[in-house]
């Protein structure tokens, strides 16, 4: 179970989150009503990750962060952490970035670009969620990560299946799969989620 307050920080996240939305359409009109749960709750999964790991620093790349997710449920819940947002579409850079500045995050740092345009850094810890199947986010994740360093993808149902689609690209990189944390979201149905957590020796 992820452990999450829901403090003032988040209420106004929530707030700006939603008034943004209804002029851009970041979620649908009817994700809207399940921010919390679908959303943000499921971006702060990776909490389980960082206790686990033992992480208390990190600079994080948030590879397609769309409307801002994981990477803004980050950066509040982690203000000592730095993350950096990268998505190809504007406007949902541009509303991320609004969002982050309306919230006085300086901790976060949106790119509008392509990730493979992205040179000359390398990265902590990598997170993708909802972009592409998980051989292909591999391909972008992996060359950025610092040696040691951790590629956090965010799965669902499919996940046993990717990660077989996936092993060309893992050797490749010489990577491997450490760990895969589970959870549920605080939903009726069950949705269950899970980290898929590779590392490149």
């Amino acid at each position: 179970m992820v452990k999450i307050e829901i403090t003032a920080d988040f209420e106004k996240y929530k707030e700006v989150f939603l008034e943004k939305n209804s002029k851009l359409n970041l979620i649908s009109k009817n994700e809207e009503k399940f921010l919390f749960e679908k959303h943000i709750y499921d971006s702060l999964g990776i909490k389980l990750f960082f206790e686990k790991y033992n992480i208390k620093r990190a600079d994080i790349l948030d590879i397609g962060c769309g409307g801002g997710f994981p990477c803004v449920p980050i950066a509040i819940e982690y203000p000592e952490f730095k993350v950096t947002g990268i998505d190809s579409i504007r406007k949902k850079i541009n509303a991320v970035k609004d969002i982050g500045m309306d919230l006085n995050l300086q901790n976060l740092e949106v790119i509008c670009d392509r990730v493979e345009n992205l040179k000359g850094r390398k990265f902590d810890i990598i997170t993708s969620r909802a972009v592409a199947e998980l051989g292909k986010i591999c391909e972008y994740a992996l060359p950025l990560l610092k040696k040691g360093g951790y590629f956090i993808a965010y799965k669902s149902r499919k996940t046993q299946e990717e990660l077989g689609n996936a092993q060309k690209i893992l050797k490749k990189y010489n990577a491997k799969v450490l760990d895969i944390i589970t959870y549920t979201l605080p939903l009726e149905e069950v949705y269950e989620r899970n980290l898929v957590v590779i590392s490149c020796k």
